[in-house]
């Protein structure tokens, strides 16, 4: 199917919404465009389901508005929904149906021609790793399984945009590595993903971006290295992992590399480094690693950085 815009995305101005005298979403600005990943990231409760329920106009907003690839879902819902595929609190599937069924009813509601529908049900089946079971009954599935195939779904129209509501909660760590995988692969899709999760390890592993939402309220907007060196005072922290055990010698070596402020050993063959300089530094400092020749196998920021920024913004509003 032909793609109806060429620069996907997704805008909320003063969106707010109140239940009685409880605001759950206090005047939400934020605009995303752009075919990446972006993970709306909050503790439970913190508006994130609101957000996406007002962006499909599933409820309505107290004030503002909400639009999808410049189209409002308030004045105009079947046409700002056209190019997306929504996954909101996971939707149980008739047991009785295999995958190809199911998808078959999916295609149907969204207007896929009924020439193309066998196409896109196999491309999408093989995009969530379900192919193999596309003709068995989807009550013998496993809640993973059947997550991958509630995935599935919002892809068949061939979306822009996805809005995926914690896909991975409730699952086993079987499940929820799957899910990720399969949303790390469709970001090589060319389509923007927007996907809310409480999980810091989640965004940090998939997004590419970050919105952080509490309250009801957005606290920031940016890219994962930005958020880092905008709340850590100029400093970042990359964990490294080597083929071999370190050496007590080597901790020296280590702290003398270019822009290392602090080192930590997290068990005998990785360690934290703590530097300073964003990109450049983190640049230098990663040929400085391969230049001690210790057997250097990866490198990757940590999370324990993004998890104090994280804990920090949240207890500001305690």
């Amino acid at each position: 199917m032909p793609k109806l815009v060429t620069v996907p995305s997704i805008e909320t101005r003063d969106l707010t919404k109140s239940f009685g005298h409880f605001t759950a979403l206090n005047g939400l600005n934020l605009k995303i465009e752009g075919t990446k990943c972006v993970g709306f990231l909050g503790p439970n409760g913190a508006g994130k389901t609101t957000t996406l329920k007002l962006l499909t106009n599933m409820i309505f907003p107290t004030r503002g508005d909400a639009l999808l690839n410049g189209v409002s879902v308030r004045e105009d819902r079947k046409a700002a929904l056209a190019d997306a595929g929504v996954l909101i609190e996971s939707p149980e599937i008739y047991p009785s149906l295999t995958p190809n069924e199911a998808l078959e009813m999916v295609a149907d509601l969204r207007g896929v021609p009924p020439a193309e529908r066998a196409e896109r049900i196999a491309t999408v089946l093989g995009e969530v790793k379900m192919t193999e079971w596309a003709d068995q009954k989807v009550g013998r599935f496993s809640k993973g399984m059947k997550q991958r195939i509630n995935i599935a779904a919002t892809l068949v129209h061939d979306p822009a945009v996805l809005l995926l509501d914690e896909p991975s909660t409730g699952l086993d760590p079987r499940g929820m590595a799957e899910v990720r995988a399969i949303v790390r692969d469709l970001k090589k899709s060319r389509r923007l993903i927007f996907m809310s999760s409480h999980i810091l390890s989640e965004v940090v592993d998939v997004c590419d971006e970050v919105a952080l939402i509490d309250r009801g309220k957005l606290l920031f907007y940016d890219t994962l290295e930005n958020v880092t060196t905008r709340f850590s005072d100029g400093h970042a922290s990359l964990d490294a992992s080597f083929a071999r055990p370190l050496e007590p010698a080597d901790d020296a070596r280590l702290a003398a590399l270019p822009g290392v402020t602090g080192s930590q050993r997290l068990d005998p063959k990785r360690v934290r480094l703590r530097f300073q300089g964003g990109a450049g530094g983190q640049e230098r400092l990663i040929e400085g690693l391969v230049g001690l020749h210790l057997g250097l196998l990866s490198v990757a920021e940590s999370e324990s950085a993004l998890e104090e920024i994280y804990l920090q913004q949240i207890s500001r509003g305690d």
